[in-house]
């Protein structure tokens, strides 16, 4: 049976390797401010971080700027503590993507009633890995994603499409399960003292409908 492999070690084995002199680069694919906050906190410690806001799921429109605006406020507030030396690490950057829906709704065609966790995730994954990874064409050491932070989320599978798509483009993908270590649980402390927006949905018209059938059946009000 071959070994399952930990993805929080080599991701440690690889800064353990790199010149804190001279850090390596890193896009981060970012899917929100509380997925991002650990991510960021770590990361920024051993790599001059890039983040990539590039999540063309999130629905509606106002959903998407109220996110986009929220992760961007999270950069601010961390490179404010960065400069007054309040907090370790190296600044980090943001770059918005374009935000296409149409080719969110393209990707997973034909399978819009599968459910969270399913193959229209892994099509959601893959669009958005894929857009990171032309991304990078414009110049990082390594690229990866903050969604391997959530319990909901399959790091085994992110960790996958991300290596395929790497192999592709000639990149360096950077290995993760951010949840290792505490990270989901620290991500949490976070964002209540940043006082984060944390939405109660993954972001596609999909997942929100299937968390107020969720709320429904608790007698909940819908999102």
């Amino acid at each position: 049976m071959e070994k399952k492999r930990n993805y929080q070690i080599e991701l440690e084995n690889i800064i353990k390797e790199s010149n804190p002199d001279n850090p390596p680069t890193l896009l981060l694919h970012a899917c929100c401010a509380p997925c991002s906050s650990y991510c960021l906190e770590y990361l920024a410690k051993y790599f001059k971080v890039t983040v990539f806001y590039y999540n063309p799921n999130i629905a509606p429109a106002g959903e998407y700027r109220k996110r986009v605006d929220e992760e961007k406020r999270l950069i601010a507030a961390y490179n404010a503590e960065i400069i007054w030396g309040e907090r370790q690490g190296n600044p980090i950057g943001i770059r918005e993507g374009d935000y296409e829906p149409r080719r969110f709704y393209e990707a997973v065609r034909g399978l819009e009633n599968l459910g969270e966790g399913s193959e229209r995730c892994f099509k959601c994954f893959e669009l958005r890995l894929r857009k990171t990874a032309m991304a990078v064409g414009d110049g990082y050491d390594y690229f990866t994603t903050t969604l391997t932070i959530s319990p909901l989320k399959n790091a085994e599978k992110l960790n996958e499409i991300g290596e395929r798509i790497a192999g592709e483009y000639g990149l360096n993908w950077l290995p993760s399960d951010f949840k290792k270590k505490d990270g989901y649980k620290r991500s949490i402390e976070l964002s209540q003292q940043y006082g984060l927006y944390r939405q109660d949905y993954c972001g596609c018209l999909f997942s929100q409908s299937e968390r107020n059938a969720q709320r429904a059946a608790r007698g909940e009000l819908p999102l």
